[in-house]
């Protein structure tokens, strides 16, 4: 693994997050909030974010089973390039969180950290493939210009080598971090590592 990048205010370093509001205690958690929490991960049940989400476990219930569905199924895009659209779409929105989260996950799954650095640095030029800066492209005005996306946009990525399946992949993945970034970056904040606490 290489030192961690910190660019622009990103990182891809671990960071915490601090709630602005009130979470859920596990020790006096609902079945349903505990089952809710349980779909998302493991380590969810120690996750200020997930803790606060669990107010409302229903919600959670289907954010959780949406986000695994998205970035796990199998088939289709490779799980490194969901990772790189997921990080793209958190990079344009500001949600420093959830930038690094994904670039730690695309760094893991695609064994390199390059274009991680180029999205930091400036989104609209990075790629180290035309497949890669498809990827970028597409993720930036997906996010940015939803209602401009044309079938001009599908052709492109299909140029550079996308599959229907892996396109189908890829808008899920960065639409799904158009909503997640959104709420994230309105119910707290990133905590860096020399920040404390």
């Amino acid at each position: 693994m290489t030192a961690p990048i910190r660019i622009k205010g990103f990182t891809t370093e671990v960071l915490k997050w601090k709630p602005w509001l009130d979470t859920v205690s596990v020790d006096t958690a609902t079945p349903a909030q505990l089952a809710a929490l349980d779909e998302m991960s493991p380590q969810a049940r120690t996750s200020p974010y997930f803790l606060l989400l669990a107010h409302q476990p229903e919600i959670l219930l289907q954010r959780s089973i949406a986000f695994n569905a998205i970035m796990f199924a199998p088939g289709g895009m490779p799980r490194a390039e969901r990772e790189l659209g997921a990080t793209v779409e958190s990079r344009v929105n500001g949600c420093v969180y959830c930038a690094s989260v994904h670039a730690q996950r695309f760094e893991q799954l695609a064994k390199r950290n390059d274009v991680i650095g180029q999205v930091f640095e400036e989104p609209a030029s990075a790629g180290t493939s035309p497949r890669e800066k498809a990827i970028v492209e597409f993720s930036i005005k997906l996010g940015a210009e939803p209602d401009k996306v044309s079938a001009e946009d599908i052709r492109v990525l299909k140029e550079a080598g996308l599959q229907e399946l892996e396109i189908l992949d890829l808008i899920h993945s960065v639409a799904l971090f158009a909503w997640a970034n959104r709420l994230m970056l309105n119910l707290g904040e990133p905590v860096f590592p020399a920040d404390g606490s």
